[in-house]
């Protein structure tokens, strides 16, 4: 509840400095209706020719891109943010103000910046879900819920832990954010489903750049696609990279020199 707390209160100071330029909204609300019709679209015209792509029918995808759209916006919201900051104060030694905070740094280094209009895509990718599961109808039941449920939490950390080890990279590398960029190009992909891709890139998609965790699977299991041994792999791989991503950060502090060294 401490960290819940702790995330409002970033949220409440994100919202009052966003709510000053509320024009920002419309805007982000309109690149998002934009993208989105570009997906929709996009979908249209390939589900004209055929009525399924790598074994998922036209309702599965769209349920995907659902997924991808409430994944990336989640990023957006606070991840991203936070953690460019978080390279922005490695750089100049401002992180010696996050360590001499009572909470643990790479707690509020990943919460520290939130930006409220992000959840535009939050909002957008739940409503697209929606209508997917309404289409889909009685295939989706309890079962598949959970199995989304567990597989979106897995990829959500996975994606986290991932962010982390790129960011955290800063304390050693000059230009983190031309990495954080091939991220962000490597997961437009993921508004397909990885099984469409050559072997080579699938695996890039699912163990470089995970995005196949983090989109892929958690639509797997409203499609009816997952396999148990899959949802088990995603949490053993969270895990890991979770526990990798601490030993990772700890190690960056030791090597750190903030501005009062």
């Amino acid at each position: 509840m401490r960290y819940l707390r702790l995330l409002w209160t970033f949220f409440r100071v994100g919202a009052m400095g966003e709510l000053a330029y509320r024009v920002n909204f419309f805007v982000q609300l309109l690149e998002s209706l934009l993208e989105l019709a570009t997906a929709i679209a996009g979908l249209a015209v390939i589900f004209s020719y055929t009525s399924r792509l790598g074994g998922w029918t036209q309702d599965q995808v769209l349920a995907l891109v659902g997924v991808f759209f409430l994944v990336g916006g989640a990023i957006r919201f606070v991840l991203q943010p936070s953690l460019e900051q978080l390279i922005e104060s490695v750089r100049d030694g401002t992180l010696d103000f996050t360590l001499v905070k009572p909470e643990d740094a790479q707690l509020v280094s990943s919460i520290q910046r939130v930006e409220i209009w992000k959840l535009t895509d939050v909002g957008l990718g739940i409503g697209v879900l929606a209508v997917a599961l309404a289409r889909m109808g009685e295939h989706v039941g309890l079962l598949q819920a959970l199995e989304f449920a567990a597989a979106l939490i897995a990829g959500g950390i996975i994606v986290y832990s991932f962010w982390v080890i790129l960011a955290t990279s800063a304390f050693w590398l000059v230009r983190v954010e031309n990495i954080l960029v091939v991220f962000q190009s490597m997961y437009e992909a993921g508004r397909w489903p990885v099984s469409i891709y050559p072997g080579w890139l699938r695996f890039a998609l699912t163990f470089v750049v995970p995005v196949g965790f983090a989109v892929t699977v958690p639509a797997q299991a409203l499609a009816g696609h997952l396999t148990w041994q899959v949802l088990a792999g995603a949490w053993a791989l969270a895990v890991g990279l979770f526990a990798a991503a601490r030993l990772f950060w700890r190690a960056g502090l030791r090597r750190y020199q903030g501005a009062s060294a």
